[in-house]
């Protein structure tokens, strides 16, 4: 990480699930964990992951949303990121109301454009060993800080900022530890891969509470003495 944040070595591993109706300058890797952990009893989750089913429903938005055109307070990130008919069969998919990685599992597979892609691979990369909620606040911070001014103005570019440049850590670990971005395991490319889709998709942030910087629980950066911290879920605290 850059200045503030101290950069780890090695993945973050991560992974996601939805049921029901599906649905900042720093970051701190962690060491891998299970990739299978347990279903997630978070009430708060559930009341946002409840929202989905009726946000993704409806053609007309989903082909709105496909156009890069945002028909809701929750802005669409680009243009090539959300493939409508990968939307339209999540909503279409989700009708069960609890929340465990077996109900996302149950749930087609998605795809996407370039931003898509960059979202999958930093919620697989970051927190697939995370709970669900863990995961949709990972996704949270990355789209939060694409729509703030103070960092790049799409998924990719927040994800690999500061690869590549002299003087200047990554903000993800993974972009820069030398090995190849290749999510191995099916299972938690799958669900990185869904949640990816319903957060490009206009899903509602309200699990981090605007948050733009996380760090794992391990470490303690200088910068967090003078942020306010709006979220701890798993092995991850959130902070803008």
């Amino acid at each position: 990480m850059n200045g503030l944040h101290s950069p780890a070595s090695g993945r973050l591993p991560m992974v996601f699930a939805i049921a029901a109706s599906l649905l900042g300058t720093v970051f701190a890797p962690i060491a891998a964990r299970a990739e299978t952990p347990a279903p997630v009893p978070t009430a708060a989750v559930a009341q946002v992951l409840g929202q989905e089913r009726a946000r993704l429903a409806g053609t007309g938005r989903l082909a709105e949303l496909a156009k890069g055109r945002a028909t809701s307070v929750t802005p669409v990130i680009g243009t090539r990121n959300v493939d409508p008919g990968s939307a339209r069969a999540l909503a279409g998919a989700a009708g069960k109301s609890t929340l465990t990685f077996a109900a996302l599992d149950a749930l087609p597979e998605t795809t996407g454009g370039a931003d898509w892609k960059c979202l999958s691979e930093a919620i697989y990369f970051e927190s697939r060993g995370e709970p669900l909620a863990g995961q949709i606040a990972v996704a949270e911070v990355i789209l939060n800080r694409v729509d703030s001014p103070s960092y790049p103005k799409n998924v990719c570019g927040v994800t690999h900022q500061g690869v590549g440049t002299a003087g200047r850590s990554c903000q993800f670990s993974y972009a820069c530890d030398g090995r190849a971005d290749t999510m191995k395991s099916a299972l938690p490319r799958e669900r990185a891969e869904k949640l990816a889709t319903l957060m490009l998709a206009g899903r509602e942030r309200t699990v981090t509470d605007g948050a733009t910087h996380f760090h794992a629980a391990r470490v303690r950066p200088s910068w967090a003495r003078v942020m306010t911290r709006t979220a701890r879920i798993g092995h991850h605290s959130f902070y803008r």
